[in-house]
């Protein structure tokens, strides 16, 4: 097959992590030899293996050839995918595997053979029936929950395989154990909380929080298991053909990926802020997780214009048009997304059921799907006021979700969003108000459109290169601010990053950072400096195949790496986050730097203005509560393994629940706010939180005050440099 018959439209984009593929682990078969016949893959699955394992074969940044050696990496990626904690699998079937496939798979894929990856699956599924098949019989026996010389092991990726089935039913019944302790546990605090709710109903903020189902541990457990065991009825070839496809992308990089065609349309939606749907929000109903309710309804969308769908409506049944309804009650939100999104004009059907009504009630809705705009989605603008010396100083804040682009929209000619426009708009309005600076807060942001990213640095620069990208050749391309000296806004600024902000992100700040046109604030980046072109002509589904690297300016990469911010601020999130503990990341190297000519000068003020911060921060409630709080984590992270004794189990989360309990008690204090009398109270007041903000829409919700801590250092970081650099 000639490279140019499979070559698909593509765009360059930054984010490889804009849609993070999550398949349940739980799923289980009801009868292993009935789904093994009845999951093949089709043609189309077939044409599409053919031609992302040729792409990736010819076209990869690294020019790593699907061989024999690539072939055994790619096996094991897909045992890992399947059976992470190593607990499904048994070692002499792993050898066997190996023995059969490990140097011929990458060849078979070449051809379109799926039946290697689909035997494993079809034994996959088998296992997993036959664990919650155990796990049930076990449920029918008594358990002992006071066994203090005994510890299950929590961290098994490295772990060998089982070597027999003895050894194997012996971890699952320390699992099983383990989780009669949690849920036992659980239920006690749960009924605490539910006492200290009756007694200060204010801690619910308004909000509904009525006790889930009246189950003990052990039906708990018996309903969840025969939930997952019905599950595997619906699972799909997409769902085998996702994960090996996805063995071998990840064999490459982190960042080169597949998406079935469902999946597809949510990665569409994260570049693009457009879906096609009913325009509803889902999530499963609080304390009863058979049922999924919507919770907003898009203005405008289908959902909201048919005036028969309300907030508080659970879904009961869903049907395509034309087709019967299926049931889904016991389903995952995300299972029912999947059937109620489809393609813009075709129809879909659901049974509703009111909040407090009867099955017999339930009414029935068809609406016609279409493209729904995620206004909230997109650049948010507002102003902060920081006090100083008893003088008020104001601040621009501009919060930048992603780097989207609605590339398929501009290539048709029509009306389509774009994160750079919309930046320069608020650039401004923000300027028009007389902010003493302006904060661009990239934090949790996944990347994007290079183009877009490219366009928004020649904003606030006068002119130079922006980014420098090199192929898998050697080849160099610099790009370039084109706006011909244009610059929106010339004054200072600051950029706010941490460790979930990626790619276009950090292109971003290391143009600010190496332009010295700006202080950059937070923690070390992700390090994701790798382009993807996205393939979204294929056969069957779409993926982002990694063919260039992007390099600083000053020639570093921020791959791997990062972008290390001048004034460092507590890192919120667990560094198995980023891109270095990511497994096959590329490497950080360099190359030449690209001439340009500074802007600013910030870094011989760097060490005075951190010196400011850290005194401000280490008196700030704020920033002592969420040091504390990264402690604890730590701490419950070093754990590899947890005893099997509820009384040693309660007495460990007891200690961390008081120390939990301390540091939000001590951060109350330091604002003004009334400590919370025991755990239960401080537990039923947050989820009174969660639940209001939950029903907020996204632009409406106001910053927590542990994320507004960030902001408010930022401005006044921003006032230091203005005093210090005169």
């Amino acid at each position: 097959m000639k490279l140019q018959t499979i070559a698909c439209a593509v765009a360059i984009a930054t984010g490889g992590l804009f849609f993070t593929h999550t398949i349940s682990q739980a799923i289980a078969a009801t009868n292993s030899t009935a789904v093994s016949q009845s999951i093949r893959p089709t043609q189309e699955q077939a044409l599409v293996t053919r031609q992302l394992s040729t792409l990736i074969d010819r076209t990869h940044y690294l020019n790593m050839r699907l061989d024999a050696n690539t072939s055994a990496r790619i096996l094991d990626m897909y045992f890992d995918s399947l059976d992470p904690e190593h607990t499904l699998f048994l070692a002499p079937e792993i050898e066997t595997y190996k023995k059969q496939y490990a140097a011929t798979l990458g060849a078979a894929l070449k051809a379109g053979d799926l039946s290697g990856p689909y035997a494993i699956h079809a034994q996959y599924r088998d296992r997993l029936k036959q664990f919650y098949e155990f796990m049930l019989a076990e449920l029918e026996k008594p358990q002992n929950l006071h066994q203090p010389n005994e510890y299950v092991d929590t961290d098994r990726e490295k772990a060998a395989f089982f070597a027999n089935k003895p050894e194997q039913e012996n971890y699952w019944r320390k699992m099983l154990v383990s989780q009669l302790i949690n849920l036992t546990i659980t239920k006690e605090e749960e009924q605490a909380k539910q006492k200290a709710l009756k007694a200060d109903p204010s801690l619910a903020d308004g909000q509904d929080l009525a006790s889930s189902e009246d189950l003990t541990p052990v039906q708990t457990l018996t309903k969840r298991y025969t939930r997952q065991l019905e599950r595997i009825g619906r699972v799909k070839s997409d769902d085998v053909l996702e994960k090996i496809l996805n063995s071998m992308t990840l064999t490459y990089d982190p960042h080169s990926n597949y998406f079935p065609p469902l999946d597809a349309m949510e990665l569409n939606r994260q570049t693009t802020l457009q879906l096609e749907g009913i325009g509803v929000s889902i999530r499963p109903e609080r304390g009863n997780e058979d049922y999924t309710k919507i919770e907003t309804i898009v203005e405008g969308g289908p959902a909201s214009k048919s005036g028969q769908v309300k907030s508080g409506d659970r879904i009961v049944a869903v049907a395509q048009d034309g087709e019967k309804m299926v049931d889904v009650i016991g389903w995952s939100s995300q299972e029912i997304v999947g059937l109620i999104r489809g393609k813009r004009g075709t129809k879909v059907t659901i049974k509703l059921l009111g909040s407090g009504a009867s099955m017999s009630q339930a009414r029935t809705v068809t609406l016609t799907r279409d493209v729904i705009q995620e206004e909230d989605a997109g650049v948010r603008t507002r102003t902060v006021e920081v006090t100083r010396d008893g003088k008020k100083h104001l601040f621009g804040v501009l919060e930048i979700p992603s780097f989207y682009l609605n590339y398929r929209a501009r290539r048709a000619g029509t009306e389509y969003r774009s994160v750079a426009e919309d930046t320069g708009k608020a650039l401004k309005e923000l300027s028009a108000k007389n902010v003493e600076g302006i904060i661009v807060d990239l934090r949790n942001n996944p990347g994007g459109s290079l183009e877009e990213v490219a366009k928004m640095i020649g904003q606030v620069i006068k002119s130079g290169p922006v980014v420098q990208i090199r192929d898998g050749n050697g080849n160099v391309n610099v790009f370039e601010d084109t706006d011909n000296g244009a610059q929106l806004y010339a004054g200072p600024m600051a950029v706010l990053v941490n460790l979930a902000s990626a790619s276009a992100s950090e292109i971003y700040s290391a143009a600010i950072q190496d332009y010295g046109r700006g202080i950059v604030i937070g923690s070390t980046t992700t390090g994701k400096g790798t382009a993807q072109v996205q393939l979204d002509s294929l056969a069957y589904g779409q993926a982002t195949l990694t063919q260039r690297k992007f390099y600083r300016i000053t020639g570093g990469s921020t791959q791997n790496k990062g972008v290390i911010p001048d004034i460092k601020l507590v890192d919120i999130y667990d560094e198995e986050f980023g891109e270095r503990k990511a497994k096959n990341a590329l490497k950080w190297d360099t190359i030449p730097t690209a001439p340009f000519k500074r802007e600013g000068i910030v870094q011989p003020y760097v060490e005075q203005l951190d010196q400011l911060s850290a005194a401000r921060v280490k008196l700030d409630p704020q920033f002592k509560y969420l040091e504390e709080r990264k402690a604890i984590t730590q701490k419950t992270k070093d754990e590899k393994k947890i005893v099997l004794d509820i009384d040693k189990r309660k007495a460990e989360l007891n200690a961390l629940e008081q120390r939990t309990l301390d540091a939000e008690n001590q951060r109350r204090k330091a604002t003004n706010q009334k400590p919370y009398a025991n755990w239960e109270s401080y537990q039923a007041s947050l989820d009174g939180l969660a639940e209001a903000r939950a029903k907020m829409k996204a632009n409406q919700r106001p910053p927590l005050p542990e994320e507004e801590a960030f902001v408010n250092e930022a401005a006044n970081v921003l006032m230091d440099y203005s005093k210090i650099a005169k």
